[in-house]
């Protein structure tokens, strides 16, 4: 039986962080993998370090360089196809691009949905993954991705299980611990008081481990995952998954979690292959 799994991302680099192992991983096993980008980030950092909302930024050429970044991470990871949907990125909520009509977030849902439950339709996959309901984090053009999907998939005629992407709250639990303290030592090398950021501390970035419907052992793909990571280097050069030894690295990212929003299988349980009960 011929296997496809096909994952609904944000942004360019999105793909790496949260399924960066699983990717590879399955690409390993033979299966198709299908990776839908649905913006092209233009509201990232530029590659000099310059924030979306500082004079200067340039939009487009943003883009240009994530895309570059993402054909290199693509390759990393043996994705079998790239669908890039082309939207232009919605900014963070809040922000005055979110009402651009070429916007993500201002797209039509039926539109945007009618173009993946085509993709859907081609490639017949029998598992599907994106974000939760909020986005994983509540960044509008991860709450459209969800949307999308979920509206694609009552426009096809086969349901295969889907998964989001998650992280248990034991889990999350520990990575606030290492944030916090990384933040305590940059404050204390600059000589101010370490100050915890209220609106980081209310966002519930985690998930219920009792919750959790799959736990994928990805340490066979970490260096592809790392390397994928390090491909967007314009948005996440500095951050704290590169910022680890590889030792580090391979203790927090061993495993990739994922809720089983669709169980046309009736699974029970924590599942260790996105694929049980399709092999």
């Amino acid at each position: 039986m011929s296997l496809t799994f096909l994952c609904v991302h944000a942004h360019p680099d999105d793909e790496a962080s949260s399924t960066g192992g699983v990717l590879r991983v399955l690409a390993d096993e033979g299966v198709r993998t299908v990776l839908v980008t649905c913006t092209n980030g233009e509201f990232g950092d530029a590659p000099d370090g310059t924030k979306p909302d500082a004079p200067g930024h340039d939009p487009d050429g943003v883009a240009t360089v994530r895309e570059r970044e993402l054909d290199e991470a693509v390759s990393v990871l043996g994705v079998s196809r790239l669908v890039r949907l082309g939207y232009r990125d919605s900014g963070m909520k809040g922000w005055p691009q979110n009402d651009d009509p070429q916007a993500f977030w201002s797209i039509p849902l039926d539109e945007a949905a009618a173009r993946v439950a085509a993709l859907l339709e081609q490639e017949r996959p029998q598992v599907v993954m994106t974000y939760n309901e909020n986005g994983f984090y509540g960044h509008p053009d991860h709450v459209q991705a969800h949307r999308v999907t979920m509206r694609a998939l009552e426009m096809v005629e086969f349901e295969p299980t889907v998964y989001f992407n998650a992280i248990p709250h034991s889990v999350m639990a520990r990575m606030r611990e290492r944030w916090a303290e990384e933040e305590r030592r940059q404050a204390e090398a600059e000589g101010r008081a370490y100050e915890p950021d209220p609106e980081e501390e209310a966002i519930d970035l985690g998930t219920p481990d009792e919750a959790i419907g799959a736990a994928i052992d990805v340490r066979s793909a970490l260096a592809a995952k790392r390397a994928a990571l390090a491909a967007h280097a314009s948005q996440i050069a500095d951050s704290f998954w590169l910022r680890m030894s590889e030792e580090e690295f391979a203790r927090a990212m061993a495993t990739e979690w994922f809720v089983r929003a669709r169980n046309p299988l009736g699974l029970d349980g924590t599942v260790t292959d996105l694929f049980a009960g399709y092999r």
